[in-house]
């Protein structure tokens, strides 16, 4: 069968080593969902249940896709389960090509069977063990998630147990602030994301998805994170500050960008009017991502495609997109090997 363009270009990037920066809690495959809804079938003890059944994951409905987050909350409700979840979206992840993958988690908060500390154990061992089986070669490393919509209590409790794994593991690298941008004061949290960067965990914040939120956006960028998620309404051309935009460009802070995820989530009109077209052009930092590849039905080679094709980059201008998102990953001592493995690419 004859492959038509796009085809052949995914074919292309599932090939070419990438780096994934931004993989959120929905990166369960449907095949994982499925695997999972058995596996709680099987231990409960239940032939069926009409309440466990997966949800389009084709449709272009936000509120259909989202509606996959509450089924992955009640198959995930046991340490077989989560060890499973990690293994698998690492393993997936694996064979689209990508090398280094940054997975994030928020600690669950409540469960009658396993503690916070239990929860992190067993995401750390499935890293360990899938790296060192199946996938080979990888490096995959752990952010502990601060939910915005949850009180500062939770994100001290998180803090603590990032700090402790840090210093006790390799696998542990930074801290994310995410949720539900319409919910918190942001100013509670700061404190907390400070200490952290003092302590040397690094920091990942998503940053200006809603509109007009310019104190907000500012408070977060005097903070200097690593990285900035989205950063949909950053560019003044989408409505973002002049003042804002130009201590951006100042810091030089990478975008982690999600293009499916944008589109899908209406947060932009459509590919075509995506703000990475706005930051490509002036050179500012970005790196291609999936945010939840499960939830809205994509690949990081699928992202890659869509890139090349809505913006007209050339294949040197996709590997150079991979090449330099190495430089914005969170663990240092990986860089010059994976450096050396994408200029082992180039040459064969």
């Amino acid at each position: 069968m004859e492959l038509n363009v796009e085809e052949m270009q995914l074919q292309t990037f599932i090939k070419m080593p990438k780096i994934e920066l931004h993989a959120l809690n929905g990166s369960l495959s449907h095949r994982t969902l499925q695997k999972l809804i058995d596996l709680k079938k099987t231990k409960s003890g239940i032939s069926t249940e009409c309440d466990l059944k997966i949800p389009c994951l084709t449709s272009n409905d936000l509120s259909e896709c989202f509606k996959v987050f509450d089924l992955i909350h009640k198959i995930t409700d046991s340490l077989e389960a989560i060890y499973v979840a990690a293994c698998d979206v690492i393993e997936d992840f694996y064979k689209d090509g990508v090398h280094y993958l940054e997975l994030r988690t928020t600690p669950k908060i409540s469960s009658p069977f396993f503690s916070q500390e239990m929860y992190i154990e067993t995401v750390i061992k499935a890293i360990e063990d899938t790296c060192s089986q199946k996938c080979k070669g990888m490096i995959v490393k752990l952010l502990l998630s601060i939910d915005r919509k949850r009180t500062s209590r939770y994100a001290e409790e998180t803090l603590k147990i990032a700090e402790f794994y840090f210093s006790m593991s390799s696998c542990v690298v930074g801290i994310d602030l995410s949720g539900n941008p319409m919910s918190g004061d942001i100013g509670c949290f700061l404190p907390y994301l400070d200490h952290a960067k003092k302590i040397g965990l690094k920091l990942a914040v998503h940053v200006s998805e809603v509109p007009n939120n310019f104190k907000e956006v500012e408070q977060l960028l005097k903070l200097q994170p690593d990285r900035l998620g989205h950063g949909t309404y950053l560019h003044p051309q989408k409505g973002g500050s002049l003042k804002n935009f130009e201590l951006l460009k100042e810091l030089k802070i990478p975008l982690e960008i999600c293009l499916t995820s944008n589109v899908i989530s209406k947060t932009v009109p459509s590919y075509e009017e995506h703000h990475f077209k706005l930051f490509n052009e002036i050179n500012h930092p970005c790196v291609l991502c999936t945010d939840d590849k499960g939830i809205f039905n994509t690949t990081l080679s699928k992202e890659y495609c869509l890139a090349s094709n809505h913006y007209s980059l050339t294949k040197e201008d996709m590997f150079n997109l991979s090449y330099n998102s190495i430089n914005y990953i969170f663990s240092d001592d990986s860089k010059d090997e994976l450096r050396s493995l994408w200029k082992e690419y180039i040459k064969e």
